[in-house]
């Protein structure tokens, strides 16, 4: 399949395009698939680090406080109760891992599934290439007013500097590369701008 090239100028460049590969970029949209690997790259997010201390674990003399009768206070049999100040928590939280089991193929799978509705969408462009000479927001904004975008994710074949620094400001706007790709930045913005290089790696890995 073949798909417009566009040019800086934020016009169609007349006559221009590129040809695309059908198994990336025209593969049948798989919602489950996709559905998974999201929820797995999310899971796969979390810290999982929460923890308290139970009454078990919380460091204290273990004797009694006090006997038991005759002093005219409640009973108690020890201050890691968690109804004392500095005893143990109820039903404490331990450290958990919340990671999903997904496939390599799976998961790459999910990706061309991405890719392939965003061509149908519209929501996928491409151009010959994206930089910024310094890492200027301003610089950045302009650039894409001239392609009429505000919020998109933008993909590179490699890391950009200038351009991850450019956009650390815009929350519409996020600077991506193709090896740090992942499903929930492909589906959150309302665009995705790649560049030629970017788009042939994208294709050698997913091929």
């Amino acid at each position: 399949m073949e798909l417009s090239l566009h040019a800086m100028l934020g016009e169609t460049a007349a006559g221009v395009s590129i040809n695309l590969s059908d198994t990336v970029f025209a593969a049948k949209f798989n919602e489950p698939l996709v559905h998974q690997a999201v929820t797995a790259y999310i899971a796969g997010g979390h810290a999982g680090t929460r923890a308290q201390k139970s009454r078990a674990q919380v460091k204290a003399a273990g004797g009694k406080p006090w006997r038991q009768k005759g002093t005219g206070r409640a009973r108690a049999g020890c201050v890691t109760s968690p109804l004392w100040r500095g005893g143990g928590v109820t039903f404490a939280a331990s450290p958990s891992n919340t990671e999903q089991k997904l496939n390599k193929k799976m998961y790459q799978g999910a990706l061309r599934s991405i890719f392939s509705e965003l061509v149908r969408q519209g929501r996928l462009l491409v151009v010959e290439q994206f930089f910024i000479n310094a890492p200027k927001t301003r610089a950045l904004v302009a650039q894409l007013r001239t392609l009429n975008l505000n919020n998109v994710l933008i993909v590179t074949d490699h890391k950009n500097d200038n351009l991850y620094l450019a956009a650390r400001n815009l929350h519409r706007v996020s600077v991506s590369y193709v090896s740090a790709l992942e499903p929930v930045s492909l589906i959150k913005f309302e665009k995705v701008l790649l560049t030629v290089p970017a788009l042939k790696k994208i294709e050698e890995q997913l091929t």
